[in-house]
């Protein structure tokens, strides 16, 4: 079922317009040196700064820094090293069971099939395509910044994240679905004015 009523071609010139906008700075699942911290790491990000993520994962990763040395690691231990991170107590039991079963289930390796992701403690559907995007799978993870951004440029025509992806992959070309979420996550990000916001969205919005 197709929504979009905005052209491919178009949709590319604006998101590239979007693009000229931002500044490289590193996100969350960024940058790690393997798949299970960057799992652990989008897992910590939501709801929190992405500056205050990487900083507290550098300290958890220096303690626990593969998958069995975290399964081990006492519930308070972890606590105490995620405090600055929101829902932290909740996002600790996360993701502690989710190690035992990465260990149980996976051999102690982070599956990188969607379903199975999904199926592990702490993992929507959201942190399971930001994750396989980071590792060149086509993915487009769907969080506050993609959904707000993809509506106010008529890209999509839903609140709804599953919804709001489908409509996305319908509407640009499966090459680029992984750079879709760096993009718009970095111009929530930098813009955070939500009046020089809607302005530069506005300019962007005209862009044939």
């Amino acid at each position: 079922m197709k929504i979009n009523k905005i052209s491919e071609k178009r949709a590319l010139k604006q998101l590239e317009a979007l693009k000229n906008e931002i500044p490289l700075i590193r996100l969350a699942g960024e940058r790690w040196e393997t798949p299970f911290q960057t799992l652990i790491s989008i897992i910590l990000s939501a709801r929190t700064r992405d500056e205050i993520t990487i900083k507290v994962c550098k300290n958890l990763f220096e303690n626990f820094p593969n998958v069995e040395k975290l399964s081990k690691a006492k519930l308070k231990k972890i606590e105490k090293l995620i405090n600055p991170i929101n829902f932290y107590h909740n996002k600790s039991k996360n993701i502690l069971n989710c190690t035992k079963e990465i260990i149980k289930r996976f051999d102690s390796k982070v599956p990188k099939n969607f379903e199975e992701l999904i199926s592990l403690p702490g993992v929507g559907r959201k942190t399971a395509n930001v994750f396989l995007s980071e590792f060149n799978h086509d993915a487009i993870g769907v969080d506050t910044h993609v959904n707000y951004i993809s509506n106010y440029l008529k890209w999509v025509n839903s609140k709804k994240p599953e919804i709001v992806e489908e409509s996305l992959k319908e509407l640009f070309p499966k090459k680029i679905w992984s750079e879709i979420n760096p993009i718009l996550v970095r111009f929530g990000k930098t813009h955070t004015s939500k009046i020089k916001k809607n302005d530069l969205l506005d300019k962007i919005k005209k862009i044939r």
